[in-house]
Order: C-alpha cells, then sequence, then structure tokens
C-alpha cells in the first residue's frame, strides 16, 4: 500500500495537480505528486483494444468515454489519473476545465506488471474509487489475462461483480448490451507482442 511521503516534500492542492503541464507525470498521494509506472506495450495495447470497445458502444448510447491523463479529485488530497473513464447516459457530467470532481460511471486501470502497480490498483485505488463515488471499477491485468469488475453497493463497497480470463462477457454489468470479447483482446495483445518479436 501506498505511504504518504515524507513531510519536507512540497505540497500541492488539487488545483495546483490539476493545472501542471499534461507532460508532468504522476497522481497525487497526500499532496504529493508520486511517479506513475510507465505504461509498457502490453498496457497501452489493452488499453486501446478497451477504449475501441467502449467508444463503439459508448457513441450509440450517449455515454461518454475518456482516455489516460484525465484528473481525477478523489479526495482533498489525491488525485488519480486512471486509463479510461466512462460517463453512463444520464450521469452528470465534469466540467471542461479543472480537476474532474464528479465521479465517473466507470474507471478502468490496466495493471502493469511492477508489484507497486498492482498493489495500488487492487487496494489504494479500491478504497479511493468507491469512497469518490464510482459506481463501476475496472481491473484488467494483462499478465494474469485477467479481467475483474467491481461494483459499488449501497454501502460504499465494492463487491465482486464480475471475473473472468478467457470466453466472452455476453452481459458486462452497468452496460446495457455492452459484451466484452476476452479472447479477442488477448488474442489482439498477443499479435502484438508478437510483432515486436
Amino acid at each position: 500500500m501506498e505511504t504518504s511521503p515524507a513531510p519536507e516534500l512540497r505540497r500541492l492542492t488539487i488545483e495546483a495537480w490539476a493545472a501542471l503541464d499534461e507532460d508532468e507525470p504522476g497522481e497525487l498521494v497526500d499532496g504529493v505528486i508520486v511517479e506513475d509506472e510507465m505504461a509498457g506495450w502490453a498496457h497501452e495495447v489493452v488499453v486501446s483494444w478497451l477504449l475501441g470497445v467502449l467508444l463503439s458502444w459508448a457513441r450509440a448510447r450517449g455515454a461518454r468515454v475518456a482516455g489516460s491523463d484525465a484528473k481525477l479529485a478523489v479526495s482533498a488530497a489525491r488525485g488519480r489519473k486512471p486509463d479510461i473513464l466512462v460517463y453512463l447516459p444520464g450521469a452528470p457530467r465534469p466540467s471542461a476545465k479543472g480537476p474532474i470532481r464528479v465521479p465517473p460511471s466507470i474507471v478502468v486501470e490496466v495493471v502493469s506488471p511492477s508489484p507497486s502497480d498492482a498493489r495500488r490498483d487492487r487496494i489504494a485505488k479500491v478504497d479511493e474509487y468507491a469512497a469518490f463515488g464510482v459506481a463501476w471499477y475496472w481491473i484488467v491485468d494483462p499478465e494474469l489475462r485477467t479481467v475483474e469488475i467491481l461494483e459499488r453497493g449501497a454501502d460504499g463497497r465494492y463487491v465482486h461483480a464480475l471475473g473472468q480470463s478467457n470466453g466472452r462477457i455476453n452481459a458486462v454489468p452497468g452496460c446495457e448490451s455492452l459484451a466484452l470479447d476476452i479472447d479477442a483482446m488477448w488474442a489482439d495483445l498477443d499479435a502484438a507482442i508478437a510483432e515486436g518479436s
């Protein structure tokens, strides 16, 4: 689990962090920027595949999908940049400027292979996204070849709605008529990896 940064570091507000240049890496943890894990090829291929599926589905339904570097103000001193975020039809939309203070309907994190990234996505962000009000949290792990979908319950905590490593998800929880062909996603990843060998 992430620890709080040393007190001698310069602390930023959510607004100051959100105003940083887009090229400035990192998420805000207790007022201090914590460097992101450098996304690798496998990570980006999976993010792109999911974006393609989600964008096609969302356009036909009035949902909105955005990619990484969107800055979520998940608390007063913490800011996260998920790989993908989705606002379902009818959900309130965020302001065009500043940190995003309106919780997305769905947040997707694609896990990078480092243990610290996996810990952050599976432990710290689970609590943060639930407290922020994100209804559905997807954790996609290209190394383990798993897709997990967590649903925020009435008590404000996530419960495991779905876990799958292969096949097809014909009814994605929370997303009417969205299907995910998990086998096709892993096949696309395998083809991308083979091209680089």
